[in-house]
């Protein structure tokens, strides 16, 4: 049946593609190719490509079907006039309609029509007719981009080719010649105090004995500005640096001659040149309260702090030190254009004052007055938000958080973040037989305080300068669920620097994040996981554990029956798979159902190489190093604190976790032209417990499978390794994940794209001992899952939709032999929605 879907719609694409001219008038020509040779030899890339004024309609398929150009044909051209001759045509025809539908509901309808014809040609592609004008221009750009880089006697000629059936292509023939070098570069730099500048970094020149290009000469003079107005040349712009050059050469060298004339100063109608001079910021004035409200208020209150000149209108509010340290520009220094930047980027990093205002005054010697001017945000902003949801747990829930925002809470800039959350939720509690409603409740606060600099009792400016824009979070979060899985109470803190070296380079630390988590409804376990109570359920049916054939009831005979097996009351011995699995069962009903005390110190770097949200050739590398328990492990020896019953030390009743994780997470994308993307993913991940641990707390594991990780598998459902476990939830403590997916465009906002996803995840240096679960060597590699899909996007511009269908296409957790492509088909396919890309 679908094959013959596709059939039908290919063979209607085939006879429509016939009409492809059906909207191009009289003496016009639709153009469905362009050429182009280069030195006799076709260049198809798309830099090249994309010089063209005129291009063909967009295919899809391999260029073969225009389709978005077939949607514009469907179109009518005049569908108003249309729509109502042929309405108005028949009166008695018109009046039923009227009588039937009413008058308002049939111009609803005719409405309807009109606007379907312009979402037609909306979506659509108008035909590309060909226009000599554009050619032209398009003869003109390629000149133009030969020339920019060497080949000034580069020659363009174009040849339109008139086909069939008002169709078109054009031959576009460049001809490149010899390409011109640069043999010397010399100065000539008037001003001395400039030349000497110039000298520093003339090693970071753009400008080379290389093939001339445009772009270096325009790079290289942004480097000379940049280099002399962060080095007290208030005056000096591009527009002073020239370049003369010679290209009459017959051996096509050029020497370069870089000019930079004495500044040019005009007083009325008359102007002179006058060598260029240093200039140095004198003072620094900070006015704190430059609002509308405040313009014709009078300062009331000063202040001078380090040489900072601080204004206010009434009692100063902010501590000055918070104030300069996030201003670069410095009294008595050196003028950098630069600071007058940072001190931007830093003011509004503080989220407390509006639009910051920075200017120069040129005062009667060779200095500058700095006035910056600071309008405050209100002290106080209270918001409050809603939702109402629905999931597997609960037919429906209502949750509420409000929360206060507080500015400069200590006068240091600082600010304050409260919120709450409470929600509330209808659902059948899959372990207990009551049916309540809005039995489902969770509670919580959250506290964050962020400090615009390191918070520390040590100097860190040598090591972290405020350049790097340092900020000190402090975190504190409390929640309490109830009749949600297994019920719990949490508590989380966390105290974590973050600092930026550079505009692509992140850095963060936790200096230490605790985490505490209280299990209140363990007896719930069973009931929570359900697969887990099936298999220990079929079990003892099998043995006829029960005389009277009824299920395990939780919790009493659930737990009673595993002792029994344990303990040797079944006929069941250790040798037998099914004393294996109740035993694996009841080791992870121990661990998930176990409290967790996690004290650990952390290590992020993020190095993001994207120049703004729309480049496609970049590279993300992320690293993160945590390491768990040590502070506690040591404490425990000193005070010379006993081990319980497992050999483990604990604190507030609770055996705290210790193990060292490590994450390398690592990003590519490509751009291959004409919307078209290569993206690649690898992910490399280990948790390693000791000490006081023998496995790693569920939080902190690993998963696979998922939207954002293999798509042919659910997330939590893939591994470990080759088990064929079915709980709910599997996670280990390696894994390895990559993925390669090709994205392109099919029409305007719609998007596709084609993948394979590759890894696993498995069980090592813990108390797992399950071959199958385990990495003992690199011959484990070969329970890397494989899954093969594709799938279709929508661009909404700030968000993008996304449907993915992935193919389990090796399937580790089968035979050795059956592992190929067993079950490839959309019946067994994994079907994941999503909001923006995976990756």
């Amino acid at each position: 049946m679908h094959l013959k879907i596709v059939l039908l719609v290919f063979i209607a694409l085939f006879f429509t593609s016939c009409n492809a001219v059906k909207r191009v008038g009289e003496n016009q020509h639709l153009l469905t190719k362009n050429t182009i040779l280069v030195d006799g030899k076709k260049d198809n890339s798309e830099r090249i490509n994309n010089l063209l004024y005129q291009r063909p309609n967009r295919t899809l398929l391999f260029n073969n079907i225009p389709l978005r150009l077939f949607i514009y044909n469907t179109a009518r051209p005049n569908i108003d006039s249309i729509v109502h001759e042929k309405i108005n045509r028949n009166p008695k025809r018109k009046a039923r309609l009227e009588r039937f539908l009413s008058k308002k509901q049939l111009d609803k309808y005719l409405q309807s029509k009109i606007n379907f014809n312009s979402w037609l040609k909306k979506t659509g592609e108008a035909p590309v007719i060909l226009n000599d004008a554009r050619t032209e221009k398009s003869i003109n750009r390629l000149e133009s981009y030969y020339i920019n880089n060497g080949w000034f006697n580069a020659k363009a000629t174009a040849k339109t080719d008139t086909l069939d059936n008002k169709k078109a292509a054009v031959n576009y023939t460049v001809i490149k010649g010899k390409p011109y070098t640069i043999d010397s570069i010399t100065t000539a730099i008037d001003t001395p105090v400039l030349d000497s500048l110039y000298e520093t970094e003339k090693h970071k020149s753009f400008i080379k004995k290389e093939q001339y290009k445009t772009v270096n000469f325009q790079q290289e003079r942004e480097r000379i500005t940049d280099h002399f107005r962060n080095s007290g040349i208030f005056h000096f712009s591009q527009d002073y640096v020239y370049f003369k050059m010679d290209s009459i050469d017959i051996d096509h060298k050029m020497p370069i001659e870089i000019q930079i004339k004495n500044r040019v100063v005009r007083k009325q109608d008359s102007a002179y040149r006058t060598p260029f001079k240093v200039y140095k910021v004198k003072d620094v004035n900070i006015y704190t309260d430059n609002s509308y409200e405040n313009r014709n208020k009078a300062i009331t209150d000063s202040v001078t702090y380090n040489n900072y000149n601080l204004y206010s209108i009434g009692k100063m509010r902010f501590k000055p030190k918070a104030l300069t340290d996030a201003i670069f520009i410095t009294p008595n220094s050196t003028f950098r254009d630069i600071n007058r930047t940072r001190s931007y980027r830093h003011l509004s990093n503080l989220r407390t004052f509006k639009y910051p205002n920075i200017e120069y005054v040129e005062n009667r010697d060779t200095t500058l007055t700095a006035n910056i001017y600071l309008a405050p945000e209100k002290k106080f902003k209270l918001g409050f938000s809603a939702e109402v949801s629905q999931s597997n747990i609960q037919t429906v829930g209502f949750a509420f958080s409000p929360y206060l925002l507080m500015r400069n809470i200590f006068r240091g800039a600082e600010t304050l973040e409260i919120s709450a959350i409470g929600s509330i939720g209808a659902s059948k509690d899959a372990g207990n037989e009551r049916d309540q409603f809005f039995d489902i409740n969770e509670i919580g606060a959250d506290l964050k305080l962020t400090i615009p600099r390191l918070f520390s009792p040590f100097n860190t400016e040598k090591i972290i300068p405020k350049y790097m824009f340092p900020s000190t979070r402090i975190s504190l979060a409390m929640t309490s669920q109830t009749n949600i899985g297994l019920d719990k109470q949490s508590f989380t803190g966390a105290f974590n620097y973050k600092w930026f070296p550079n505009k692509s380079t992140t850095n963060r630390l936790d200096v230490f994040n605790i985490q505490y988590v209280r299990n209140l409804n363990t007896d719930n376990y069973f009931g929570v996981y359900q697969n887990s109570y099936d298999n220990l359920n079929s079990i003892a049916l099998d043995l006829n554990y029960n005389e009277d054939g009824e299920n395990l009831s939780i919790p009493v005979e659930t737990d009673l029956f595993i002792n029994d097996v344990l303990t040797g009351n079944t006929t069941l011995t250790s040798t037998d798979d099914d004393y294996q699995t109740i035993s694996a069962i009841n080791e992870r009903k121990d661990r998930l159902t176990e409290n967790n005390l996690i004290f650990s110190s952390n290590y992020n770097y993020t190095l993001d190489r994207r120049e703004n949200l729309f480049d496609e050739t970049f590279s993300i590398f992320r690293f993160k190093l945590e390491l768990a328990g040590n502070i506690f492990s040591t404490a425990s020896k000193l005070f010379g604190l006993e081990k319980n019953s497992d050999d483990r030390y604990e604190l507030f009743n609770v055996a705290y976790s210790q193990y060292v994780k490590t994450e390398f997470d690592y990003i590519r994308h490509w751009d291959l032209g004409k919307k078209n993307v290569l993206a690649a993913r690898g992910f490399l991940g280990i948790a390693i417990p000791y000490g006081n641990s023998t496995n790693i707390p569920f939080s902190k594991s690993f998963f696979a499978g998922g939207t954002n990780d293999n798509r042919a598998w659910t997330a939590y459902n893939l591994g470990p390794g080759s088990s064929s476990s079915n709980n709910e939830f599997n996670e280990a403590n390696l894994k390895l994940a990559f993925n390669l997916e090709n994205r392109f465009n099919v029409f305007g906002n719609v998007n596709a794209a084609l993948f394979i996803d590759v890894g696993n995840i498995w069980n090592v240096f813990d108390d797992v001992e399950d071959p199958k679960a385990t990495f003992d060597s690199f011959s484990s590699l070969k329970d890397i899952a494989v899954g093969t899909g594709f799938g279709i996007r929508y661009d909404f511009g700030f968000a993008v939709a996304r449907l993915d269908i992935g193919f389990k296409t090796y399937n580790p957790s089968l035979d050795e032999g059956n592992r190929w492509f067993t079950d490839y088909n959309f019946g067994n396919a994994v079907y994941n929605i999503g909001i923006n890309y995976p990756f």
